[in-house]
Parts: C-alpha cells; sequence; structure tokens
C-alpha cells in the first residue's frame, strides 16, 4: 500500500497550480514543495514587485515556473491567473493583527472580497480543487484579521454547498504560528538580541500554538489531497509559553556570549488573545482525526465519507491546554533558524 508520501507524489504530479500569495514566507514553501513533487507549472501570484523580482532570480531557467504580478482584489486579474490550473494554493492575505486592526476596510478588500475573487474564478475555470490559508485566530476571533479570516473560511465552506453543480472542490487549512516566517517572533527576537536591545514582549503569560515553515507547507498540500469539499484540516501542532521563549533567548545569548537580553514588557496590542484556539466548539462535533491532523467535516458526512480519519473524542484544542516545548527544546530551534539563515 501506497504511503502518505507516495499518495502525495503521485497527486500532484503534472498538476499546474496556481499560488496566490506565492512569494511570502508560506507560499515560497509551497512553491519549492511542488517542485519537489513534480508539478507540471507553477504559477506564482503576487502584488509585490520586488519579491516578484527576486524570486524571478532564484527560478531563473526553470520554464514550468510562471509569475504574474497582480491583486486578488482585482477580479480580472484573479480570473485570468486560474485560466487552465488543477490547483489553487491560497496564501494571499493581511495578516498582521496589528496593521488589519489600523485598517479593517482593507483587511475585508483582501481578506473576503479577494477569496471571493478566488471562489467565483476558480468555478468559471473549473479548477479541481482549491485550499484556502486560515489561522487560529479565525477561532472566536477578536480582532480584525481574526474576523476577516472566518468569514473567508465560511465562503469557501459554502462554495461546496450553494454552488452545485460544480467540479471545484473547496477547504481551508488552519495554521498556528509559523515561526521564522515574515513578522513572526523569532526573527524579531534574534534581531533584538544581535543588536543588544530588549526584548519586546507582550504578556509573558501569553500562549501561542507553533508550526514550523516546512509543516506549514506540508499541512496545505496534505488537505489539497484529501479535500472531499468543505472540510477544515488542522496540523496537531505544540504549543509554547512566552515566558519560555524568553528564557530560551536567553539560553541563546549565553551560548553565542551575547549580553544578557533584558524583557521590556509593551502589553498585550489590541484584538490580541492571551491564549489562542484552534477548535470552536461547535466544530468539535464534526471532528475527526489521523495522527497528523485534525479535520472538521462539514455536517452531514457519512462515516463511509471520512476516508481514513477516524473520529476524535477531544473537546477542546487551546495553546494553554497542551504541554507546551521547553525552553531546551525552542533553543534547538533558534539554533535551526539560524543555521539554516532564515534570519
Amino acid at each position: 500500500m501506497n504511503t502518505a508520501a507516495d499518495q502525495l507524489k503521485l497527486f500532484l504530479r503534472n498538476q499546474q497550480v496556481l499560488v496566490t500569495g506565492g512569494t511570502g514566507s508560506i507560499g515560497r514553501e509551497i512553491v519549492a514543495s511542488l517542485l519537489k513533487h513534480g508539478a507540471r507549472k507553477i504559477v506564482i501570484f503576487n502584488k509585490d514587485d520586488s519579491k516578484q523580482y527576486l524570486l524571478k532570480q532564484t527560478y531563473a531557467g526553470l520554464p514550468h515556473v510562471h509569475f504574474l504580478l497582480g491583486d486578488i482584489r482585482d477580479y480580472e486579474r484573479v480570473e485570468f491567473a486560474t485560466r487552465g490550473m488543477d490547483l489553487i494554493f491560497h496564501a494571499a492575505a493581511l495578516k498582521q493583527v496589528p496593521i488589519c486592526e489600523e485598517h479593517p476596510f482593507e483587511a475585508v478588500k483582501t481578506n473576503v472580497l479577494g477569496s471571493e475573487h478566488i471562489i467565483r474564478a476558480s468555478i468559471v475555470n473549473q479548477v479541481h480543487k482549491v485550499v484556502n490559508i486560515s489561522t487560529d485566530k479565525a477561532v472566536n476571533p477578536t480582532n480584525t484579521m481574526g474576523a476577516s479570516k472566518l468569514l473567508a473560511e465560511k465562503l469557501f465552506s459554502q462554495a461546496n454547498q450553494m454552488l452545485h453543480p460544480s467540479r471545484t472542490r473547496f477547504c481551508s487549512v488552519r495554521f498556528g504560528n509559523v515561526l521564522g516566517s515574515r513578522g513572526s517572533v523569532i526573527p524579531l527576537f534574534l534581531h533584538q538580541v544581535k543588536a543588544h536591545k530588549p526584548l519586546t514582549v507582550t504578556d509573558s503569560r501569553m500562549t501561542r500554538f507553533f508550526m514550523s515553515i516546512h509543516q506549514a507547507a506540508y499541512l496545505t498540500l496534505k488537505a489539497a489531497l484529501y479535500c472531499s469539499g468543505g472540510e477544515t484540516f488542522i496540523l496537531k501542532m505544540e504549543s509554547l509559553r512566552l515566558s519560555d521563549l524568553c528564557k530560551a533567548m536567553s539560553l541563546f545569548c549565553k551560548q553565542e556570549q551575547l549580553p544578557e537580553p533584558h524583557v521590556q514588557v509593551i502589553g498585550v496590542r489590541p484584538g490580541e488573545k492571551l491564549h489562542e484556539e484552534l477548535l470552536s466548539v461547535k466544530e468539535v462535533r464534526h471532528l475527526f482525526e489521523d495522527e497528523e491532523l485534525y479535520v472538521v467535516y462539514p455536517p452531514g458526512l457519512q462515516q463511509k465519507d471520512s476516508q481514513h480519519f477516524k473520529p476524535s473524542a477531544i473537546q477542546d484544542y487551546r495553546s494553554d491546554q497542551i504541554q507546551p516545548a521547553t525552553p531546551r527544546k525552542l533553543l534547538a530551534i533558534l539554533n535551526q533558524y539560524e543555521q539554516q539563515g532564515k534570519v
């Protein structure tokens, strides 16, 4: 019997794939993974010409990697980008909580209306599967970014229910914090200690789910493989306490013979939670799992339709209620990012 890795490679081989937001941290890792799995054509769609220029240098000489400059807010450009595609990975979004709090109309235009454009264009062009990249902040949201991503999730889920007969199937993946991605805390803290600046900490009691960029891309590809329509896929991930990450930074500084970092408490930012959630109360009634993933199936699923996933008995999934990573493990992660040149 084929392993999951074999199934994934067979599924992705010779596919024509569009990656929106393909020059961002997650998008770039998805593109790299698609190349390893033998995708026939990869189209990278983004609105930042500088990032596109730099990434084009990386893939110069690869005739099956193409670039399109455009904005998901522009339906005509999105419709053009989706022509002939088999799969779409929708990573384009406004993701910074404070920025979305300051500019909520912009968050709606990109995260909600832009997602609607992806859905409409995918149906028009008969794309096979579309995977929406979401966030734990979409669960019981307390900020604009989370609320806009919750609406995007609902658009993707409902597209499977309302738009039949359509060959297109839509699903979402829900991430925790992606360590090492642009704007995440590890690159920030490493920059601060190397510049002999204090660590800016919102609240030391804060906990967060975390995953690597590689795990994030892997979850996204697996979601495309398993998607039947309407699911939300969640990686089984670890959590960290911000206080433990500060301890890991102290260990890192001692290891690198840097001054002991001072912690500057700046307070919780508008819209931030102390702890994150990956499941709502309603979702646990439709929750299945395997060794790596949880999956929330749409209501009405029959047991026979759940593929290899089995019903899950967990009642919640909160970052403060699972065993956190130790400072020593977090130090190993810091060292890994240093060695890989990710900061």
